[in-house]
């Protein structure tokens, strides 16, 4: 990942900086400093993450653009929760559109992604509890329903699914939000988890959102995710016209905030890049006026911040 191969140079470049102490004399103004004093250095805020705007390219009408979007090299799926509708990409015509019995078991998919010739759904019972999810998957060609794998009640709601680096990757989403009947919080934002999972969607490992982003999110969560072509995860909100680009962190359990982009008109839900062209896009929803957004964003523009959180010291440097 890319923060993590950042990891030995990160080290290097502290050594580096505990040998120009030594040899300035600055470790020993330090070593005087009281032992408060030096930990509260050590901790310094890290600075908001930077700001970009993405640019409007197409709108496309669609009426089922009520959870999400999927793309693929000739199609988007406009998503809805019992309904799915394949449009042509050059058009926006309709085409075809899987429909769910009224009476379920299919009451709520909230995003969907295309991963070959088949287009995985996450699903979720939300707002009933307890929380319960699955994956449902789709035939691209014909939109009928073919597979199916059910988590059954675990981490909260599944939000979202994308492939990446030969590994599924999803949001189990909880909300500060009471369900329907209850007083009670829907698991409460702060219990969100993003999970990667192997070819049987098992985690292998999961990650929380910084307490900053969760607290910009709640009542509700995160609602999309899909891997960038920068080789970042982006995410969205529920409610709110900006993406948040995060890595993987090279230690600790919570995602690196790398950037916000603003998103014009959009309504927070699931987004999908396409990355089947030359030049790739962001699909994204307006669901109150059932539309398909698509943007350029700048993905290229976007800079690592210093991710350097540690340090090695050695006699004469070390805190207490």
């Amino acid at each position: 990942m890319r923060a993590r191969t950042k990891i030995a140079s990160a080290a290097a470049a502290c050594l580096a900086a505990a040998a120009l102490m030594a040899a300035t004399g600055l470790g020993s103004a330090e070593a005087s400093t009281p032992a408060v004093a030096k930990t509260a250095v050590a901790k310094t805020a890290a600075a908001a993450p930077a700001e970009y705007t993405a640019e409007l390219r197409h709108t496309f009408a669609a009426f089922d653009a009520r959870q999400g979007v999927a793309v693929d090299r000739k199609y988007f799926y406009a998503v809805n929760n019992q309904t799915i509708t394949k449009h042509d990409k050059a058009t926006g015509e309709p085409l075809l559109q899987f429909v769910g019995d009224a009476d379920g078991p299919i009451i709520h998919m909230d995003s969907a992604t295309v991963v070959g010739d088949k287009l995985y759904a996450a699903t979720s019972n939300y707002n009933i509890t307890p929380e319960k999810s699955s994956v449902e998957v789709f035939d691209t060609r014909t939109m009928k329903h073919i597979d199916t794998f059910s988590f059954g009640i675990d981490r909260g709601s599944l939000t979202w699914l994308d492939r990446h680096d030969g590994a599924w990757w999803a949001a189990f989403a909880n909300y500060d939000k009471p369900p329907a009947g209850s007083t009670e919080p829907y698991g409460g934002t702060d219990n969100t988890q993003i999970v990667k999972l192997d070819d049987r969607f098992r985690v292998v490992e999961a990650w929380t959102l910084p307490q900053e982003l969760l607290d910009r999110v709640r009542p509700m969560s995160n609602s999309g995710g899909s891997w960038g072509p920068d080789g970042r995860l982006w995410i969205t909100g529920h409610d709110y016209d900006e993406a948040y680009v995060m890595d993987v962190p090279s230690e600790g359990s919570d995602l690196r905030w790398v950037a916000t982009v603003k998103l014009p008109d959009v309504e927070g839900q699931a987004i999908a890049w396409d990355r089947s062209g030359r030049t790739p896009e962001l699909w994204t929803i307006k669901r109150s006026t059932e539309q398909v957004l698509v943007f350029k964003a700048p993905y290229a523009s976007i800079e690592d911040p210093d991710t350097r959180q540690w340090k090695v010291v050695g006699p004469g440097h070390f805190v207490e």
